[in-house]
């Protein structure tokens, strides 16, 4: 079933994206219109449309465009596929830019830093790829099996702070002796 999936699904998209958020909805829609008459699972161009999202975003805030383009002009590459073994993968390329792309600890009110945390709960691999003249492309697998593919059950564990249970030292029943 996945080799038939993977053969309805066009082997590769790619398309320039304007560096800012104008682009970023386009880019969504033809993902999700591709895949969707690909066959591919709703749960997993969920994931892969949010995973899109989460890479332009970034590539917009902290990349510069592609080429010769001053920062807010010009173009990322977003692309997609899916190979014969049925393996999704996303990938934006920008200009590159000051910092690497490596996930956040943010505080909990924070407007941000939690887009790479994001993709790694949802994804099962991701990297960075340098390229000639100085791009970056920030690659994910989103799946590598489409016929097995299912939402992962325990993606607010994977994403959230670690439960309370399994902080050393804190014991709920000793707080509340002092109550009556």
């Amino acid at each position: 079933m996945a080799l038939v999936v993977a053969q309805e699904v066009p082997t590769s998209s790619s398309m320039a994206v304007p560096h800012g958020p104008a682009g970023v909805g386009e880019a969504r829609h033809r993902m999700r219109d591709q895949l969707r008459s690909g066959g591919v699972a709703e749960t997993v161009i969920d994931d892969a449309v949010l995973i899109l999202s989460e890479l332009l975003s970034n590539a917009c805030r902290h990349g510069r465009p592609l080429g010769d383009a001053l920062a807010g002009d010009g173009d990322v590459r977003a692309a997609w596929r899916v190979d014969p073994s049925g393996r999704l993968t996303v990938e934006v390329t920008d200009g590159g830019g000051p910092t690497r792309p490596v996930p956040a600890t943010p505080s909990v009110t924070a407007r941000g830093g939690r887009g790479l945390n994001i993709i790694t709960a949802l994804a099962e691999d991701w990297g960075v790829r340098d390229g000639l003249r100085g791009e970056v492309t920030v690659w994910v697998v989103v799946r590598d099996d489409l016929e097995t593919a299912r939402r992962r059950d325990d993606f607010a564990t994977r994403v959230a702070s670690p439960r309370v249970s399994g902080i050393s030292g804190l014991d709920f029943v000793d707080a509340f002796d002092d109550l009556d």
